[in-house]
């Protein structure tokens, strides 16, 4: 039975089938296949995609993102989720192929958070105007990677949207991602909903997130305690040594 996400910006993504080209990456990886086969219906708050290296966390975030920016034509007016969202030509065309169904009085405003797009970002806002005021008026190119990361966040959650973020822990330390929890905690509060892609124990940690592990199953909702990602840090942290004495020099 399908759910309606009263005010939940984005309900459900499906994909038309006539743009999928068959047998190319990325239409062969197991989640997208998922998607294709089933779509997918995100939690109303924070739904957290985790999964290895290569599983197709962040081919779907990445494509979910472009077309939110379509979706909401946002790319007109929002500086942020046009430099964000702006497939790269890293990324797949999947975006191309998706459809995305909102739902009444949802939020359209947003963002995409991502690493590798950070630089161009802080280049657009600049360090002073009507967009360097949306950021805390602070010139983010003068901030740590991790220090400007988090200013983002803290000033663009405010807007009532669909938020997706691709690995953000990458560039925080221990004490930066319990920041970031708590950013993303409240991130549902305030009437948005947000989509991550993490390989990290302690962003899957997120209070109230809906859990979803990507792998050779596709798509599958879990519990925090069943991720395969989170009990394998759990063995390693209980006796490291049990890991590393495998790895040799040679």
């Amino acid at each position: 039975m399908k759910t309606t996400l009263m005010g939940a910006p984005l309900r459900r993504v499906d994909v038309d089938r006539s743009k999928v080209r068959e047998g190319v990456w990325p239409y062969t990886v197991p989640a997208v296949r998922d998607l294709i086969e089933h779509g997918f219906e995100p939690g109303p708050g924070l739904t957290i995609f985790i999964g290895e290296n290569g599983s197709g966390k962040s081919t779907l975030v990445e494509a979910i993102a472009a077309a939110w920016a379509r979706h909401v034509r946002a790319d007109r007016r929002n500086v942020s989720l046009k430099v964000s969202a702006q497939p790269s030509d890293e990324d797949s065309d999947l975006y191309r192929a998706l459809r995305l169904l909102g739902t009444p009085r949802g939020g359209k405003g947003g963002f995409f958070l991502r690493a590798e797009k950070m630089h161009e970002l802080f280049t657009a806002v600049g360090p002073e105007g009507p967009w360097a005021d949306r950021f805390g008026g602070v010139d983010l190119h003068a901030r740590s990677h991790g220090q400007a990361f988090i200013q983002v966040l803290k000033t663009r959650v405010e807007e009532q949207g669909l938020y997706l973020f691709d690995e953000p822990e990458a560039a925080l330390s221990f004490t930066s991602c319990l920041g970031l929890i708590a950013l993303l905690a409240r991130i549902p509060s305030e009437g948005s909903q947000a989509i991550v892609a993490t390989h990290s124990p302690l962003i899957a940690a997120t209070p109230d997130a809906t859990l979803i592990e990507v792998g050779e199953w596709g798509m599958r909702r879990v519990a925090y305690k069943d991720v395969e990602l989170v009990r394998s840090w759990r063995d390693f942290l209980e006796r490291p040594e049990r890991f590393v004495k495998y790895l040799g020099t040679d």
